[in-house]
């Protein structure tokens, strides 16, 4: 399956914030991408229409398996890459912010 790169962010974001917050939001989403509301929905839409995600009734947004099996394999590879970036010497931070 071929996924677009801003695709692979969003549910990237979603495990993470999840991982940290426990729950997320498509706000939440919008203010760590650093992008409108409105593109979030956008993209949200798109992804229960794919089966990536799941949204409850409050609001609250869950990767399903689908998801979830992609958000992994970005993660694990921005993580390679972080750390590729940290052994040239790149900070931490600034290794995993790029």
């Amino acid at each position: 399956m071929i996924i677009k790169e801003s695709a692979e962010n969003y549910l990237e974001t979603i495990l993470m914030l999840k991982n940290e917050k426990g729950f997320v939001r498509s706000i939440d989403i919008a203010n760590e991408l650093g992008v409108t509301k409105p593109s979030v929905s956008v993209a949200m839409k798109s992804f229960r229409e794919e089966g990536f995600i799941t949204v409850d009734d409050t609001g609250g947004i869950s990767l399903t398996e689908k998801g979830m099996e992609i958000a992994h394999k970005v993660y694990e590879k921005h993580k390679i890459i972080a750390k590729a970036l940290m052994a040239i010497g790149v900070s931490k931070k600034t290794a995993y912010e790029d």
